[in-house]
């Protein structure tokens, strides 16, 4: 004998192999779809994928809810059978003790809820029997016929009377506690269910769980915004649990982020602090290569100064000797009038080569009270003698008392340039004028004389080097480019300063503060 199994492999084992002779051409397989343990791990990885992007909340309800309900229904599952099989065991115990005391045809005990066994005693068609019973009662006098299973009654037939007798059995009853039970436990289990959920969902997990998580995502949120008033989350707050732990240390690394963000701001700030005063530093260095190369071309200067002043003082020595002579043999007036300004050319001229040696060498000069209006008078007499100011027109505007320490030989030498920078800044036609100040400072008496014209005024871009030397673009680019800086030497070698700016009706102004005398 074959099983079928085997029968089926024998015939694949006896069907001809293809390709063989007689054997008929076998028609290749059909693609079967793929079975369902492939299909099952791509559907797991979506459930699973799906769960874990769940937010916190929901994805514990459904853990907890998935958790109370496997519960649940574990102790329902384990007790009912338990209690099923307890009262099971109790009703068989009951029914053997009605079986005896009827068989025995005893009277039964007046037991609690005896009262539900209903006794009747009659004949067949009284008790209703059904016929194969009555026919075994018949068969067997005095015996009890019990059937359970088909049954809730018990029957017996009385050899002496002939009567046949019926008890109901408590079937019912127990049946009526097996579903209580069901019912109670459901009830109870759901009710520890329903308090277990509102319990967590209400009280433990928003405390514990929520709350720190909602913390952590406003500190993050914060700290995204760059609020660092709400970036880290206050110690009172944090539990001593994992979430506790992440919390500290989540508050270290925002804190030390920090630190490292402040000393980079630092080091940045200190970096540009460091650039800028590079920068002053080039700017410095560069212009003192500029102050470099003017003081080597001053250097050159005063060595030309030197050399053209000592060759000019022999000449002029003897032509003021030559003038003094003709002074003394001359009696024409208009003459002696036009030898005697001669002379005083030749002590200007004379006065011009011992500034061109002061400019090579320092040499002490005595300083004296000097009057400026006079002064000033003198300037512009040095300065009329050019054509360009035929037109212009000079108001000295000084006090006859205002009077500073100083060498007036020097001091007119600064006033003939301030003013022939005037007069070529007006191209030949304007007005000049000449004040005078008074003021205190730091407990000393100071005397301020102004030179201002209605010009065009100076530059912005060569204002704040007007003093440089060689600025060929100033005042008096016209002359040698040093007028200005010979100016404010003398200045400062008296002591003084110098100043100069422009006028807010118009044209420029040059201001000389000395000392003043008395």
């Amino acid at each position: 004998m074959f099983s079928s199994k085997e029968l089926q492999s024998g015939q694949n084992l006896a069907a001809p192999a293809a390709g063989a002779p007689g054997a008929e051409p076998v028609p290749s397989a059909p693609a079967t779809p793929a079975p369902a343990d492939a299909v099952r791990p791509s559907l797991l990885r979506r459930i699973g994928k799906g769960f874990g992007d769940l937010k916190v909340r929901p994805k514990l309800i459904v853990l907890h809810n998935l958790f109370f309900l496997v519960l649940t229904c574990a102790v329902y599952f384990s007790v009912i059978p338990l209690f099923e099989q307890r009262v099971a065991r109790a009703k068989l115990i009951e029914i053997s003790l009605v079986t005896q005391f009827f068989s025995e045809d005893r009277p039964l005990l007046r037991l609690p809820r005896m009262a539900s066994y209903d006794v009747r005693e009659g004949d067949a068609a009284a008790l209703e029997i059904p016929s194969e019973i009555r026919a075994w009662l018949d068969a067997h006098p005095g015996e009890v016929w019990q059937n359970t299973q088909r049954s809730d009654y018990l029957y017996r037939k009385d050899a002496a009377s002939g009567l046949y007798r019926r008890i109901t059995l408590p079937s019912v009853l127990y049946d009526e506690v097996v579903d209580r039970a069901k019912i109670t436990l459901f009830v109870v289990l759901g009710a520890v269910y329903l308090f277990a959920v509102l319990l967590l969902e209400l009280l433990i997990m928003p405390s514990y769980v929520y709350k720190p998580l909602t913390l952590m995502l406003d500190a993050d949120r914060a700290t995204r915004l760059g609020d660092r008033g709400r970036e880290l989350i206050s110690e009172q707050s944090i539990t001593g649990d994992e979430i506790g732990q992440i919390m500290r240390s989540r508050n270290a690394t925002v804190a030390q982020l920090r630190r490292q963000e402040d000393d980079l701001a630092r080091a940045l700030h200190q970096l540009k602090e460091t650039a800028a005063d590079l920068e002053r530093k080039n700017e410095m260095l560069e212009a003192a290569k500029r102050n470099l190369e003017a003081q080597d071309r001053l250097a050159s200067l005063g060595m030309i100064s030197a050399s053209v002043a000592h060759e000019m003082n022999t000449p002029l020595a003897v032509l003021h000797g030559s003038i003094e002579k003709l002074l003394e043999t001359v009696g024409d007036r208009p003459a002696r009038e036009r030898l005697q300004r001669m002379q005083r050319v030749t002590q200007r001229l004379k006065k011009i080569s011992e500034g061109l040696l002061d400019f090579a060498r320092v040499r002490q000069r005595e300083m004296s009270t000097v009057a400026l209006r006079p002064l000033l008078d003198e300037a512009w007499g040095l300065v009329a003698y050019s054509e360009k100011s035929s037109q212009v027109r000079f108001s000295n505007e000084l006090g006859a008392g205002d009077a500073v320490l100083g060498d007036a030989d020097r001091l007119v030498q600064v006033f003939v340039n301030l003013l022939r920078n005037a007069v070529h800044a007006l191209e030949g036609k304007g007005n000049i004028r000449a004040g005078a100040r008074h003021f205190v400072r730091d407990g000393r008496r100071w005397l301020a004389v102004a030179i201002e014209d209605d010009g065009p005024g100076i530059p912005p871009d060569v204002l704040p080097g007007i003093f440089d030397a060689f600025v060929s673009s100033r005042l008096d680019a016209n002359g040698t480019g040093l007028g200005l800086t010979v100016a404010e030497g003398i200045v400062q070698q008296h002591g003084g300063f110098i100043a100069a700016a422009n006028r807010p009706g118009g044209g420029a102004r040059l201001e000389v503060t000395l000392r003043e005398a008395g």
